[in-house]
């Protein structure tokens, strides 16, 4: 096996709420011998595969997964704040983070990790009752995909005092407001990168300042330059769907 594989599917619909989607990763020889980048998209991801069951982020820098070839994982994503009411754990206990379901759980995390290993379909099963949502910080999460310029843009207009708000957005996030707004706008130009020309137009598209600023922001939360990273986005486009990358620096 040469390629992985990695196809991502919707979630059920009484589930959208809380899940953003399901998917399937099969591993190819080059993430086995090199890894696989795996950068911030401000979500937590519950996976199953080579024998364990674990929660995975959220991330605030790119990390490199290393498998056997032909490793099968299953994962559900959560949608950015809504892991937490599913896991019962505050996501800011979780940044950076690898840790199986038992070890959050204990015996009920045993339970259900022999549960999903045999019946990978199982997993959907987490998130059929989670605790009520917090509409404010939904709120602010639109706010911040949008690309508001700067975090105060997000709060206007709702009564939340600064300070507490953030301990708040962290323990349902797993960063601050500032953080995910990096991370909101990183996963913006990766959306845009595969129709952007260069990167002057893709740092304007996605709500940056500059291209300067994309640099700056790439850099921290990849490990890769600009013109590195978004020609690998390009390169798996091709893959994908036969289409030539065109990408280039106008610096």
């Amino acid at each position: 096996m040469m390629d992985g594989v990695y196809r991502e599917l919707p979630a059920p619909a009484p589930l959208r709420s809380v899940v953003r989607c399901r998917w399937l990763s099969v591993s190819g020889r080059d993430e086995h011998e090199h890894g696989k980048r795996i950068v911030p998209d401000g979500c937590l991801d519950l996976i199953a595969g080579g024998g364990r069951v674990f929660v995975a982020g959220p991330d605030t820098a790119a990390w490199r997964s290393e498998m056997p070839a032909g490793t099968r994982l299953h994962g559900i994503r959560f949608r950015p704040g809504h892991a937490p009411r599913v896991l019962g754990v505050p996501a800011d206990e979780l940044r950076d983070q690898r840790i199986d379901l038992a070890d959050l759980w204990g015996a009920r995390g045993r339970a259900f990790t022999e549960r999903v290993l045999n019946s990978p379909a199982e997993m959907m099963e987490v998130a059929r009752e989670p605790a009520a949502p917090d509409p404010v910080l939904d709120v602010v999460l639109a706010r911040l995909d949008r690309g508001v310029p700067r975090v105060s843009a997000a709060l206007t207009g709702l009564d939340l005092g600064a300070r507490q708000f953030r301990r708040r957005f962290g323990a349902a996030v797993g960063y601050g407001p500032a953080t995910y707004l990096r991370v909101a706008r990183l996963q913006r130009a990766i959306s845009l990168a595969e129709e952007v020309p260069d990167l002057a137009t893709l740092a304007v598209g996605a709500g940056y300042a500059d291209q300067a600023h994309l640099s700056r922001d790439c850099r921290e939360l990849t490990g890769a330059t600009p013109s590195v990273y978004f020609r690998s986005v390009q390169d798996r486009s091709v893959q994908d769907r036969g289409r030539p990358a065109a990408l280039r620096s106008s610096a």
